[in-house]
């Protein structure tokens, strides 16, 4: 069942007759209600905010609803028997007067045992807020480990809350005002985020998401006596994502979501486990029911499973651009990556014994765990990789125009006297038209293509981010990074030398007396020791030929010395462009400054005693910022070095594919479930290498053109923020880009095919 944009939470009502969700996307966000019957959505109200919460009050007759970036919690007087039954009746304030909105963020919520109080996780201030539900006013805040995420109370009053960017989940008790008081906390792994307490509250379940457990918690004593184990086959460190909880009735079946494997794990449980006496299971994973994308709820009713799939059947063609005569804030928010992701509500069934075996085959198969596993391939005798990451453009923006490919030139951004290098390397190295990327933006696209995973954190709280609603941005402290870390430290626990270039940097502090150059430093870190503190990180007033300059005069002394670290990052980012921005490179002059810069490098490379045992990949690390007639993910890559065997691929690839690439290639294990099972790219190569030099092609495009400083979207680019990468409406921006490129006379087209989806592992 189809249902709103990035639904996070479902609630039963008492009834049982509809299915309340809340929508936490991009596009939209508020509440929906789904008639169980019918399967139809019944009633959609939209709010400033929305993110997880979700609570009945006493009797049934009022629901809350937390407010997100809009620091309230909704209360919605529920009319039972009528259409539409959820009416608004107040908004109860978390913010102060003053202060950011957004700087409280309520996430999880539950009803206290007495009925008056009402519990609000608050995500970004580490606290809970205790409302008393008479006043309608908060009248206590206890501090959280950080992001506290979701709330649980138990029948004897005590509350628990989630820490979603540590590892504990905190403990109170309850005075008979349900004001609160802090008990010893609970160490459940890390990222712990859904919460689930047996019928007498007994047992709580606690997720811990990025090392695929699930923590069981005697309440009595205070201490987990359990661990659920839910991992993808292979022994992978993450990449099941467990993030939300549901027992059976009888509380001996437990339920768990499984985000990254489009699953619910179904564990059965025993008597110590689930504080049942009935129960007689071993603890172990029986099976798994396959899902749509990304499950984030379940809701176990009777006969069958209800589970809320937060990103649906997928992504699908873009809509149609607007007309010149259209303004950019009427155009439907669906040509927007993020905005295409329309989730869905599934109906499983409660199977066991063949039942259920046949099912958990299906989840095998989709995920690709039937098969024998990565067979390492024949590699040429490289020692050396060199990993490109770009920005954000699709196959069609940038290489539409090669004939040999399957590319639309319609969509054409950047012709070959704009980037005749990526046209000339794509040429004589290999052309990948069926690349796709794993990210939808660049707060996903960098983990992607760097650890092969991203955190639930990271993927639900992207949509507020990129509304500019969520008051941090990219990095959020230990929240978003992946349990098993990043490529550069599983090259740096092997013994290979590390050399970072630009990703995850930032410009160093200056003091008042600095004078040199400016300096870089990295924002993780483990990557600081690694990272060249003389390339520039993102930022637009740079132009890509300095980097070309930094990386090369290393590459120099790398020469002189006779050694290459095994492993370089860099992070080439010029093809973000500053679309019409008054007086920036128009966005021509950018991609030419870019592509000259990459071949600047290959040539480099190319020139010296290292060409023979080097690769190259480049890619960017998502294609948000442009249309694609085969699908919106469709990407760039390239992979060079003397024993590429060229000609056109037409074979699936992913991100995580060119990262078990890169990891077969160096030795190194992989990082999550997504590169462990993917398909390297072990058929590129040639026998013998070609080790001609390669010549950087200079475009005919100026690199010197400036942007008009006036007009409609030399205006709106003005306002668009530049200083980190993304921090835009890039539905929007792109459409500034077609416009200064092409002209007002020629429409922005609309992608004409379908989802990547179609596109199937191992086809």
């Amino acid at each position: 069942m189809p249902v709103g944009n990035m639904p996070l939470a479902a609630l039963l009502t008492g009834d049982g007759r509809h299915l309340v969700l809340t929508l936490g996307g991009w596009r939209q966000q508020g509440i929906q209600v789904l008639e169980r019957a019918s399967g139809r959505v019944i009633q959609t109200v939209g709010q400033p905010g929305a993110f997880l919460g979700l609570a009945w009050g006493p009797g049934g007759r009022t629901l809350y609803v937390s407010g997100g970036a809009a620091d309230v919690v909704y209360a919605y007087t529920w009319r039972a028997g009528t259409e539409p039954p959820a009416m608004l009746a107040d908004s109860i304030m978390l913010g102060t007067a003053g202060a950011p909105r957004g700087d409280r963020y309520p996430a999880g919520i539950a009803l206290g045992a007495g009925g008056r109080t009402l519990y609000v996780a608050e995500n970004l201030s580490d606290s809970i807020a205790v409302i008393d539900l008479d006043t309608r006013r908060v009248m206590q805040r206890v501090g959280t480990g950080p992001y506290p995420y979701a709330i649980a109370v138990a029948p004897d009053g005590h509350v628990y809350a989630s820490a979603w960017g540590g590892t504990a989940v905190n403990v109170f008790r309850a005075d008979s005002r349900g004001r609160l008081a802090a008990l010893r906390p609970v160490d459940v792994g890390r990222h712990p985020s859904a919460l689930l307490l047996n019928a007498d509250g007994s047992r709580l379940f606690a997720v811990s998401g990025s090392t695929d457990r699930v923590a069981v918690v005697d309440t009595r004593v205070g201490r987990v006596v359990r661990w659920l184990l839910d991992p993808s086959p292979g022994g992978v460190v993450e990449g099941s994502t467990p993030d939300a909880l549901a027992l059976s009735p009888d509380g001996t079946r437990l339920y768990v979501a499984e985000a990254d494997a489009n699953a619910v794990a179904v564990f059965e449980l025993s008597a110590p486990t689930s504080g049942s006496a009935t129960a007689s299971g071993s603890d172990g994973l029986a099976g798994r029911l396959p899902t749509e994308w990304y499950p984030t709820a379940v809701v176990a009713d009777g006969d069958s499973l209800w589970v809320v799939n937060a990103k649906g059947r997928g992504s699908g063609p873009n809509p149609k651009g607007p007309q010149p005569d259209v303004p950019l804030e009427r155009v439907d928010p669906r040509a927007y990556t993020l905005g295409q992701l329309d989730g869905s509500v599934t109906v499983l069934p409660i199977a066991r014994g063949a039942a259920l075996d046949a099912l958990s085959r299906r989840v095998a198969h989709a995920n690709g765990w039937d098969t024998p596993g990565i067979v390492q391939s024949h590699y040429p005798p490289f020692e050396h990789v060199v990993y490109i990451i770009k920005e954000n453009r699709t196959y069609d923006q940038l290489l539409g125009d090669l004939r040999q490919g399957d590319g639309d030139t319609a969509f054409l951004f950047f012709p070959r006297g704009v980037s005749p290098n990526h046209h000339a390397l794509a040429e004589r190295f290999g052309i990948f038209d069926r690349f796709f990327v794993n990210a939808e933006v660049s707060n996903q696209g960098h983990p992607w293509s760097t650890a092969g995973y991203v955190t639930d954190f990271t993927e639900k709280t992207t949509p507020d981010d990129y509304r500019g609603k969520r008051l941090e941005h990219d990095e959020a402290g230990d929240a978003d990074v992946p349990a098993a870390g990043y490529l550069w430290d599983a090259a740096l626990q092997h013994g290979l030398a590390v050399r970072n270039y630009g990703e995850y940097a930032e410009p160093a502090p200056r003091g008042p007396a600095d004078s040199g150059a400016p300096m870089t430093r990295a924002r993780i870190a483990s990557l600081q020791p690694y990272t060249s503190a003389s390339y520039p990180p993102f930022d637009l007033t740079i132009p890509d030929q300095r980097r070309a300059d930094a990386w090369l005069a290393e590459l120099h002394e790398y020469e002189r010395i006779g050694r290459m670290p095994a492993l370089e990052i860099l992070h080439l980012p010029g093809d973000h462009t500053a679309g019409a921005r008054p007086r920036r490179p128009t966005p021509r002059a950018y991609m030419a400054d870019n592509d000259l810069a990459l071949g600047r490098i290959v040539e480099g490379l190319s020139h010296s005693r290292f060409w023979g045992s080097t690769v190259v990949f480049v890619l960017e690390d998502d294609a948000q910022d442009g249309p694609d007639h085969v699908d919106s993910h469709r990407s760039v890559l390239l992979a060079i070095s003397a024993w590429s065997r060229g000609g056109v691929s037409h074979r699936f690839v992913n991100t995580t594919d060119v990262l078990a690439t890169v990891e077969q290639i160096l030795g190194l294990p992989s990082l999550s479930a997504f590169d462990h099972f993917g398909r390297p790219l072990g058929e590129i190569w040639s026998d013998t290498p070609d080790l001609r030099p390669y010549t950087a092609l200079t475009p005919s495009q100026a690199l010197t053109e400036l942007n008009v400083a006036s007009g409609p979207d030399a205006r709106r680019s003005a306002r668009v923020d530049l200083t980190q990468a993304d921090r835009v409406d890039d539905d929007a921006f792109n459409r500034i880009l077609w416009r200064t490129i092409k002209g007002s006379g020629v429409p922005y087209p609309a992608s004409r095919r379908s989802a990547v989806q179609e596109f199937v592992r191992g086809r």
